[in-house]
């Protein structure tokens, strides 16, 4: 009789067992890479970048090089979820965003920052979603931008859009903005929110005698207040790169007094500071920068005192263009307001108080520049 009862409990334990009946396919899901969002009439409309591991995935009997079709998906409505939603119903299978890595946001939507901060919280409340999610704006469609190929048509994933941290390991010049940073500036008092601007280039590179767009990064928007300020272009922001405390690398050219270039110098790991100062109740700032360099190119002979002297001459006409080019659009590139908020918090508040943008070409006194050169290259070996 125990016998019997065990074997029947046992049949009945076999029920209470969980199967797989919810499980799903890794390679019959749509994995979301890239999301761009657009604000027109009142309305969210969202693209999405999917990709699959037939994208990604390099096998051994796999053509290297050969053409893999972007997916684009197309939603509209009042709020994000519902434009989500409307992506969902004609998606056929899963759409999984455990694997986003890139927001692409127009300017319309960029000159309503209070929609920027409504949807990175409807994005962030998704658990698939992780915080480190790159940011970027653009004046291209969105259509375009999600439509490139990387060179050797690669991955999408393999584009400066997804990996900025390579080409800018290489050329140091507008950092990469995680989304959870643009929002935290955004309600920092004093602070600047910088988004790199994502553009397409259509005549650098060519495939024999055909010409291939490439994605590349081509200036940078300033958000404030909750606020658009405006958009500078890269050469606009020549002066911004040499405060960036993380930049690893980026070419200089000097120039000698007939405008002709003399050497190209490649400046490393500077040290920047803002510091500023409070005369009879009003604000002015100083920024000093130590930078290191070294020789990649000389084309005439000059010493090395010199070349440190013309040097620190260039990155100084660098950082006040760059500064004159951020008060024509009212943007405090340099972050000097936040500056003057954690050291003199009353006076940035009398300021503003004022009106909202106190900056003029007065308030940067003094550009203190040094730069040290530690060698030559391998040409000639270290200089003493």
């Amino acid at each position: 009789m125990n016998k019997v009862i065990n074997v029947c409990l046992s049949l009945l334990m076999l029920f209470l067992l969980t199967g797989c009946w919810n499980s799903k396919d890794i390679q019959t899901m749509a994995y979301v890479t890239g999301l761009g969002l657009d604000y027109q009439n009142g309305k969210y409309i969202t693209y999405v970048q999917v990709l699959n591991f037939s994208n990604i995935a390099k096998t051994e009997g796999m053509e290297l090089g050969s053409t893999v079709p972007n997916w684009i998906g197309r939603g509209e409505g009042k709020t994000m979820t519902e434009s989500f939603n409307a992506i969902y119903t004609s998606s056929q299978i899963r759409v999984f965003w455990g694997h986003l890595k890139a927001i692409v946001c127009t300017e319309n939507l960029l000159k309503r920052a209070d929609r920027i901060k409504e949807a990175y919280d409807m994005i962030n409340r998704y658990r698939e979603v992780r915080y480190n999610v790159l940011i970027y704006g653009t004046k291209v469609p969105l259509r375009d931008i999600f439509t490139q190929k990387s060179i050797l048509n690669l991955s999408p994933l393999d584009t400066v859009m997804y990996s900025p941290t390579q080409i800018y390991a290489q050329r140091s010049f507008i950092p990469p903005i995680y989304g959870y940073k643009c929002v935290a500036h955004l309600n920092e008092p004093g602070s600047e929110s910088i988004i790199p601007s994502i553009s397409i280039v259509d005549n650098k590179w060519t495939v024999d005698y055909k010409d291939k767009p490439m994605l590349r990064i081509n200036g940078a928007y300033f958000l404030s207040d909750q606020q658009l300020r405006g958009w500078l272009k890269e050469s606009d922001l020549a002066g911004y790169r040499w405060l960036q405390k993380k930049l690893q690398r980026s070419a200089l050219q000097i120039i000698d007094d007939n405008n002709q270039a003399i050497a190209a110098l490649v400046l490393v790991r500077p040290k920047p500071e803002i510091i500023p100062i409070v005369q009879n109740g009003t604000p002015f700032f100083r920024i000093s920068v130590n930078v290191k360099a070294f020789i990649e190119e000389l084309t005439a002979d000059i010493t090395e005192k010199e070349l440190e002297i013309r040097a620190a001459k260039a990155v100084k006409e660098e950082i006040w263009t760059t500064y004159k080019k951020g008060l024509a659009t009212q943007a405090d590139v340099f972050q000097l307001s936040q500056a003057l908020y954690r050291n003199y918090p009353k006076v940035w508040n009398a300021e503003r108080q004022e009106q909202a943008f106190f900056l003029n070409e007065s308030s940067l006194k003094q550009i203190d520049v040094k730069v040290h050169l530690l060698h030559t290259g391998k040409y000639k070996g270290r200089i003493e």
